[in-house]
């Protein structure tokens, strides 16, 4: 063979399987996304809540959350599989977060009341999904949305005063009773459809 180089042709020809590999990547994106915040949420566990890498690492899982379900829709991606694992990599992160921080936080008791009221209120509407839906069901409401930005905003707040992570308890039991209401009247399929 000749170490000539070709002419260039004005067009470049990949294989067809390289496509179809480089489509299955991008179509995964937003549940690796997904996946890479229970990583970085399991690594706060191991920082000091007062060193900078602990607020990077909450700031990149915070930031993952609010584009993984918005790339999955930009990218036509979007599916139950990657719902449920956006929602289990949330739960991870507020419990990782609740680990690390309540220690340190100061909390007034009705706080604590409050917070675990919006917690029975979703396990009643996980009880009641089981029964209506048969599954677990864990609607992304818009509701659920704010409170998860606003929550994901205000905990540094904490350190200096609880009347933002009062609100956002506020809008949290709101999204709660949201929440239920739709999984018990079926609604809830409706925001999947």
């Amino acid at each position: 063979m000749s170490n000539k180089a070709l002419p260039y042709t004005g067009t470049a020809r990949f294989p067809e399987s390289v496509g179809r590999v480089n489509r299955f990547s991008v179509k995964r994106l937003a549940n690796v996304i997904s996946a890479s915040r229970i990583a970085g949420s399991v690594s706060l566990l191991f920082c000091d809540v007062t060193g900078w890498p602990f607020w990077v690492l909450y700031v990149s899982c915070g930031f993952s959350d609010m584009i993984d379900g918005w790339l999955a829709r930009k990218l036509h991606a979007e599916s139950k599989a990657g719902a449920v694992l956006d929602s289990v990599a949330d739960i991870i992160f507020v419990a990782c977060c609740a680990i690390r921080l309540l220690p340190v936080l100061e909390i007034p008791k009705w706080l604590w009341i409050w917070a675990g009221v919006i917690v029975f209120i979703k396990m009643v509407n996980q009880v009641s999904a089981l029964v209506v839906c048969k599954r677990f069901c864990f609607p992304h409401t818009l509701a659920n949305k704010l409170t998860g930005f606003l929550l994901f905003l205000t905990v540094p707040t904490m350190f200096w005063s609880v009347i933002p992570i009062s609100i956002v308890a506020a809008l949290a039991t709101f999204a709660a009773v949201q929440e239920g209401h739709y999984i018990r009247t079926k609604q809830v399929f409706q925001l999947f459809a």
